[in-house]
């Protein structure tokens, strides 16, 4: 029986410590406030962030970071804005064994070099295995044992594939891929369109409208993911129109439930005031627009999503702009 870490211990890094658990395994669970990992200890609950969700026995909440990261594997479930201060705390720790495989749980681009979070981890720890976990995978879902599947990336494919038996259960499903770039770029990319659907939704314009934005936010991710060096392929799959779909679509959405909100008339700043978890679509929005004119790339819906979120439109003035961009062939940018 081996030892994992999930460092978070939000509404996903929780639930990615139920899997691990069900499997056999010793989890510690760390969490940066101390009273949250006491309040988990004793009620065997995470209350505040996925509430309703059984922690086994073999589940050990902590807020003692050196305990927490002295295990053979390390599940990274941060705010993406995190990650760079986590890979140094990583970095510092003499608790960390050299060959800790560390896995990414996090969906966003660092906005200050457009870097993902595994370029990130793997820029402080070059000696640590790097791999990511991603698709179509709520929390409350996970946390439920409902039936999920996820794809797991790493260069390294004898590595993908022990991670693989980690995360196999009779209701969680994990496919491996060595095309980490691109599992990371849909997987963060999703969130900026979720919140395009939301806004439509807040809108009122119905399925017509959504189901075309969807499409067209397909076409922008793989674009702009190609260029960004992801394969055109994984953008198909699980952690690309998989988790485009669910996130889009769901009730559970974060970063959909932000847009309804801007569409409904709210501003930036009253949306994010009353959410008690990050919404990564917000920083990713950013991030993304920036990516697109660093690589020249064009990117018609988050360039209007970006409008949307800095201030600089309201949303019936961003769709309208959208819908009314010259005539061309559907293939075409």
């Amino acid at each position: 029986m081996i030892t994992a870490s999930v460092i978070g211990a939000g509404s996903w890094g929780t639930a990615l410590a139920t899997v691990l658990a069900q499997r056999g395994i010793k989890v510690k669970l760390w969490c940066r406030n101390p009273e949250q990992a006491a309040q988990m200890a004793d009620l065997r609950e995470n209350v505040r962030y996925l509430p309703g969700v059984n922690l086994g026995e073999n589940i050990t909440p902590t807020n003692d970071f050196n305990f927490a990261v002295q295990s053979k594997v390390i599940l990274c479930v941060i705010p993406s804005s995190a990650m760079a201060d986590l890979s140094e705390a990583l970095a510092n720790s003499e608790s960390l064994p050299g060959d800790a495989i560390l896995i990414s749980c996090t969906k966003g681009l660092e906005r200050e070099t457009g870097k993902r979070m595994t370029e990130i981890l793997s820029s402080r720890l070059p000696q640590n295995p790097i791999a990511v976990l991603s698709g179509p995978n709520h929390a409350e879902e996970v946390g439920k044992q409902l039936a999920t599947a996820a794809v797991i990336g790493c260069k390294d494919e004898a590595i993908a594939l022990r991670l693989q038996e980690l995360f196999t259960l009779p209701w969680f499903r994990t496919y491996t891929s060595q095309d980490v770039a691109g599992i990371e770029l849909g997987g963060a990319t999703k969130n900026v369109y979720a919140i395009c659907a939301g806004i439509s939704e807040g809108l009122g314009l119905g399925d017509n409208a959504k189901a075309a934005l969807v499409t067209r936010g397909l076409a922008e991710m793989i674009r702009l993911g190609t260029s960004l060096g992801g394969s055109p392929a994984t953008f198909q799959g699980l952690s690309g129109v998989g988790d485009l779909m669910v996130t889009c679509y769901s009730t559970h959405s974060r970063n959909n439930k932000v847009g309804r909100m801007l569409g409904g008339g709210q501003d930036i700043d009253q949306v994010l005031g009353s959410m008690t978890m990050v919404a990564e679509g917000v920083p990713n929005t950013i991030s993304f627009y920036e990516a697109a004119r660093r690589a020249g790339i064009n990117t018609p819906i988050i360039d209007q999503a970006y409008a949307v979120i800095t201030g600089q439109k309201s949303p019936d003035i961003a769709l309208n702009e959208l819908l009314n961009r010259d005539p061309r062939p559907e293939t075409d940018s």
